[in-house]
């Protein structure tokens, strides 16, 4: 049954009234984990990409570049969309219920800040009101400034594309100890590690932009080392 099927049952299954907030809270315990965490980044990617004041459509379409839907879920997935458009939830409020959640395993919390990521520079600007939502989701997540600007610096075209930023060191850190931070990076980008963390089969590409990120990094230093 895919992902879309179970929100779709899920949805179905509401009492009149009731939001995709509620169908959230429902699903916030495993096994059904992989389904809010789809919720949480439909619903707070439809609210951040009102932040600038426009939703585009390559935002939109944004959502296919992270999730994979097949044909035959087109109104599952629709309806969520929908629903997450017309949320009078807060975003903070699907941001602490995630953090929640996830407790203090920042795998899949940081998989998620990276699939809002991929939205908002779907349209091919980073608006400074996008990274003030980006940089408050990343504080309810628990992240500091230096893993915030880690995992910017993946995305953004005018960040300081910062290999050491990338790979989450120092720029005196030992090549010993920098070899062994890449390597960790990409055993945790691996997809069962990350379906294993909770994000559903559907975004898995979530760990193909990362994974150039971090080899590109690692290729980086490597050049300044010689």
């Amino acid at each position: 049954m895919s992902i879309w099927t179970r929100i779709g049952e899920a949805l179905a299954a509401l009492a009149k009234g009731e939001g995709l907030l509620a169908v959230f809270d429902r699903l916030r315990a495993p096994p059904d984990r992989s389904v809010a965490f789809t919720i949480a980044v439909i619903a707070l990617g439809a609210k951040m990409a009102k932040a600038d004041g426009l939703v585009t459509r390559r935002e939109v379409r944004a959502f296919r570049d992270v999730f994979t839907i097949a044909p035959e879920e087109e109104d599952n997935a629709a309806r969520v969309f929908d629903l997450a458009r017309q949320d009078v939830a807060g975003f903070d409020l699907y941001a602490r219920r995630i953090k929640t959640m996830f407790g203090d395993d920042e795998g899949p919390l940081c998989d998620l800040l990276e699939g809002l990521f991929h939205i908002a520079l779907a349209d091919g600007f980073y608006h400074s009101k996008e990274d003030a939502f980006l940089q408050k989701v990343a504080e309810i997540f628990g992240f500091d400034e230096r893993r915030f600007k880690s995992i910017r610096a993946q995305f953004v075209p005018d960040a300081d594309r910062d290999p050491y930023a990338v790979l989450g060191v120092d720029p005196d850190t030992p090549m010993e100890e920098l070899r062994a931070a890449w390597s960790r990076l990409v055993r945790e980008t691996h997809p069962d590690r990350m379906i294993a963390r909770g994000v559903p089969p559907e975004a898995i590409k979530l760990a193909e932009r990362r994974m150039v990120a971090i080899n590109r990094a690692w290729e980086d230093i490597q050049s300044q080392r010689r």
